[in-house]
């Protein structure tokens, strides 16, 4: 023991007192003997582990996309941005529901050491273009492009949390994240195939370099290397989730709207400077986190009934962390039901995941009709589409025709009725010659299918558009 020196003895025995209860406090490696109930330890699992999941299945893709140079999914280094050169096809399994409107770019970037600089280089005006800058929670926290600062390009900074430096010369904005790490994901709208050389230019226009680079001035220290976990399937689905979201609060520094959600943690030893081992519980306490997160999956059924109701959108699943108010069940429901959705002023999605029976979609029961009428189709400043996914794998449906979508860039090779409206078909087998044009083939069982709208019009965005229903009918199959 070192030296106490000129301390009085009482207050060198009243402060080892006070550190020895803060670290009986602290000490949540022993639930049981800190009193938490099993109850309240399945209480606590559920709601961690709807707040953990969107990070875990982000660090997948982070991991995937930037880390593991033996993922088929692996796109490039950190702070450099790569482009896929064709929309996604059923052979893309980097991100569930995957759009094929857009050829994805991708930047993930370590904002540890100074802030990024990313310029958008300058299009025509009828096109859409973005990127959305996504953090370590799966918060939106920014936008480049059409919406946000239109078609003429420009250059920003992207900055990390506690950089407070001054706008550079030349930068059109500063947007800041909240967590040390974060992912620019862009999106250029394709026309058609023969449009692809087109947006593959733009691609090349999309730049990222480091703020010192940028202002020709020497560079940072680096930051520490990072030990990287490997990502195991299991992370997002039991308590081994838990380590992957203590790991990943080290680069998130604790927002102070989250004090009491954070303590409630800590009693099961999740979050910041947390060590979770679930062989130190007891057997009845394990139990209980187990059960815990079957009760997040029960909670996420009760939600997605209101969302075949149509009584909530994606609309209400993606946005800012000021936006979604601490709802951390539409975050997780978000990230389950389409990681990286947009902000609903960027986009809103509307899923189809039953019938107007309310029953489940499954191509090998039943055949399927979407009917706009003419007033209804969708009203937007960019373009709209349709598209079909493997209710199993929730990855885009392979077919013969390779048609994975029905979208309004296409709206003239469509058959309409003599009202003007449109009819759509979703089936596993063709329709018929009169129908193909308007067929979107679907998988011989479960399926999904997803209205996107870029840019929507005003009765999207204020609720006033009303979405038609997937009407199960019976049709005329090609023998």
């Amino acid at each position: 023991m070192k030296e106490i020196r000129s301390w009085r003895y009482a207050t060198f025995v009243g402060s080892s007192l006070a550190l020895c209860m803060c670290l009986i406090a602290c000490n949540t490696n022993k639930p049981a003997e800190s009193g938490l109930s099993a109850a309240e330890a399945r209480a606590i699992a559920k709601e961690a582990y709807i707040y953990g999941f969107p990070m875990a299945v982000n660090y997948q893709t982070m991991y995937k996309q930037a880390i593991d140079t033996t993922s088929k999914d692996y796109r490039g280094v950190f702070n450099t941005v790569n482009s896929s050169k064709s929309v996604a096809t059923p052979e893309d399994k980097f991100v569930v529901t995957p759009n094929s409107d857009t050829p994805y770019s991708y930047l993930w970037m370590d904002l540890r050491a100074e802030p990024m600089v990313i310029t958008m280089p300058k299009i025509e005006p009828n096109r859409y273009y973005t990127a959305q800058l996504v953090d370590l929670y799966t918060y939106n926290f920014g936008y480049l492009g059409t919406r946000a600062f239109g078609n003429d390009g420009g250059t920003f900074v992207i900055a990390g949390p506690g950089w407070n430096g001054a706008t550079p010369a030349g930068v059109k904005a500063v947007i800041h994240c909240e967590t040390q790490f974060a992912y620019a994901l862009f999106r250029t709208q394709l026309f058609n195939m023969a449009d692809l050389p087109k947006v593959n230019k733009i691609q090349d226009g999309y730049k990222a370099q480091p703020l010192s680079t940028f202002l020709h001035e020497p560079a940072p220290p680096a930051p520490p290397v990072v030990s990287w976990p490997k990502f195991t399937d299991d992370m997002a689905t039991s308590p081994s989730m838990f380590p992957l979201v203590n790991f990943l609060f080290q680069f998130c520094p604790p927002n102070s709207s989250e004090s009491a959600l954070l303590a409630r943690f800590a009693k099961l030893n999740i979050g910041p400077g947390q060590t979770f081992d679930m062989n130190k519980f007891p057997p009845e306490v394990q139990q209980a986190i187990n059960d815990g997160i079957k009760d997040a999956g029960a909670d996420m059924a009760d939600l997605m009934k209101k969302v075949n109701a149509f009584e909530v959108s994606s609309g209400d699943f993606f946005g800012t962390r000021d936006y979604l108010k601490g709802n951390y069940l539409y975050r997780y429901a978000g990230a389950k039901l389409g990681l990286y959705g947009n902000s609903k002023q960027d986009a809103l999605y509307f899923g189809y995941f039953a019938d107007a029976d309310h029953k489940p979609l499954d191509a090998s029961k039943s055949d399927y009709e979407l009917h706009f009428a003419k007033e209804v189709i969708p009203q937007t400043k960019a373009f709209w589409s349709l598209t079909m996914y493997d209710g199993k794998t929730q990855f885009l449906v392979e077919n013969p025709l390779k048609r994975y979508l029905l979208n309004s860039t296409t709206l003239k090779s469509y058959k309409y009725g003599s009202d003007g409206s449109l009819t759509l078909y979703l089936s596993h087998k063709n329709p018929g010659p009169a129908k193909q044009s308007n067929w979107l083939p679907a998988p011989d069982g479960p399926f999904y299918a997803v209205l996107r709208v870029y840019l929507p019009g005003e009765s999207l965005l204020n609720g006033t558009w009303k979405q038609p229903q997937m009407q199960p009918t019976q049709l005329e199959k090609v023998k």
